[in-house]
């Protein structure tokens, strides 16, 4: 669980990272040690569909032009705060609108309209996170993360975060780089084993490591563009996920002992040969 003193130390903390999404970089140019203009070699739709670069109404002509975006968007420049206002405004409208519905139902309705933002404006996303970690931290992390993890499958959207399973041993080294972002400080990993009091969810863990290192960036101050999260699949003992025609993991019985190390050995060895300074929880 959040903790109150987590929720009132997140403003003191939350300086670093606004001056850090104020730039709107990808993961490829987060090194830079000063926020500012980067070089965007996208065009048109590709920028759009880019969270990191993609600003939505906020590109002003200039960039429309420039970027190759002039007839893709609506033809009003809504500034950066205009944005966050209408999505708070939408927020609180869900809320509204799902007074007298079951709470399951109310909190993956939350999650759905913040995992949206998020698939769309990475920028917008944890700037309404930071401003709002106290309101929003049950939403992204437990105990609404339990019901994500436990519906993973039928709510996928789009992956995030990086996927290693039983089935890529000998290829985790290479599979490492495919990752964009050239340094990463942060990474959670599950097995998806125990997930909160869930027991076994298999892939469908993902959930954990993608809230937890959201939770670490609006409260800790921790760079966005430089966390990543990890699903270690081998497998699942969770034999209703077996059956679900829809479950996206492996459909294997879990890996025990000596397979199973093995596949940790080797996924530690790729991480710490391309990031050895990385934290892995």
């Amino acid at each position: 669980m959040i903790s109150p003193a987590m929720c009132r130390s997140a403003p003191r903390r939350a300086a670093q990272v606004r001056r850090l999404l104020s730039s709107a970089a990808p993961p490829a140019h987060a090194g830079a040690a000063v926020p500012g203009p980067c070089i965007v070699h996208k065009r048109g739709n590709d920028i759009l569909h880019d969270p990191w670069y993609n600003k939505d109404t906020a590109f002003p002509m200039t960039e429309r032009d420039r970027l190759g975006l002039r007839g893709l968007l609506p033809p009003r420049v809504m500034s950066f705060e205009q944005q966050y206002e209408r999505f708070i405004n939408s927020f609180r409208s869900l809320e509204h609108n799902t007074r007298g519905e079951p709470d399951s139902i109310v909190a993956l309705a939350k999650w759905r309209i913040l995992n949206r933002l998020h698939d769309r404006n990475e920028t917008l996303y944890y700037r309404v996170l930071i401003d709002n970690i106290k309101d929003f931290a049950p939403i992204i992390y437990t105990p609404t993360v339990g019901l994500v993890c436990e519906n993973y499958s039928g709510l996928f959207r789009r992956p995030r975060g990086m996927y290693f399973s039983a089935k890529d041993k000998g290829e985790m080294m290479s599979m490492i780089y495919n990752w964009p972002a050239e340094k990463v400080d942060m990474i959670v990993v599950t097995d998806g084993s125990r997930i909160l009091g869930l027991g076994d969810l298999g892939v469908q863990g993902i959930g954990i490591p993608i809230g937890k290192l959201d939770v670490y960036v609006a409260a800790a101050g921790i760079n966005p563009q430089k966390v990543l999260p990890i699903m270690l699949d081998v497998g699942t003992n969770n034999e209703k996920l077996l059956e679900d025609k829809l479950y996206l993991g492996l459909r294997q019985p879990r890996l025990e002992g000596e397979e199973y190390l093995a596949v940790v050995d080797e996924f530690m060895e790729a991480v710490h040969a391309r990031w050895p300074k990385a934290v892995v929880q």
